[in-house]
């Protein structure tokens, strides 16, 4: 696979995200007892670079309230996960896309409250300025620049007593991104910009995020 060359919102940085997500092969995971999910993964303009699309939860949210996050939701009967990702997109962010803006799916993350959460990658070709957040769902809006994102000092593990596994947060500005959000990000980092198929499950979220 191939690693991006250029962080800038072009049409070349387009192609190599896609053409990593068609060679990735993305795994599904099983959903029994368990609630479907999507997530999207948007690629947008970040001032004078590509981004990744992280809101802010807004504080009356029942479920992780104030916590980062990725434009997503419950996957309703009859929908898949593109159109779930798709449509919560508009419904949190004012967004519109169509079909044809998906890039390619990364892997299924279970997370400890009862979801498999499939991310869906998406191409966007605006900025800030032309999104709306819903403020029943959605505080603020903020671009994950790739220059921050591709950061040598990220992923940070930490061991808890409570797992075997180690938890897995992103540094993002003066804060920390934490699984499943910070496992999403950080594999979108390997597969679409670095070209590698690396893979998320066996990271852990804080105890915090198991509600």
């Amino acid at each position: 696979m191939q690693a991006l060359r250029s962080f800038q919102h072009s049409l070349e940085t387009r192609e190599v995200i896609h053409n990593n997500l068609q060679k990735f092969d993305s795994r599904r995971q099983s959903e029994q007892g368990l609630r479907r999910a999507a997530v999207a993964v948007t690629v947008y303009r970040g001032h004078a670079e590509a981004a990744l699309m992280v809101t802010k939860r807004a504080g009356t949210m029942r479920e992780h309230s104030g916590q980062w996050a990725l434009p997503g939701g419950r996957i309703d009967s009859g929908e898949t996960a593109d159109e779930a990702a798709l449509r919560e997109l508009y419904e949190e962010v004012n967004l519109s896309l169509s079909p044809q803006n998906i890039l390619g799916q990364l892997d299924d993350y279970v997370t400890r409250s009862g979801y498999v959460i499939t991310p869906v990658v998406v191409w966007a070709d605006v900025d800030d300025d032309h999104l709306s957040p819903n403020p029943g769902e959605v505080e603020s809006i903020h671009p994950f620049n790739f220059s921050e994102l591709s950061r040598s000092d990220s992923p940070v593990l930490q061991d808890i007593e409570q797992s075997d596994k180690p938890v897995l947060s992103m540094k993002y500005l003066d804060d920390a991104i934490y699984a499943p959000t910070g496992a999403v990000l950080f594999q979108f980092r390997e597969v679409c910009m670095l070209g590698q198929s690396s893979r998320v499950l066996h990271y852990d979220q804080p105890v915090f995020a198991w509600r």
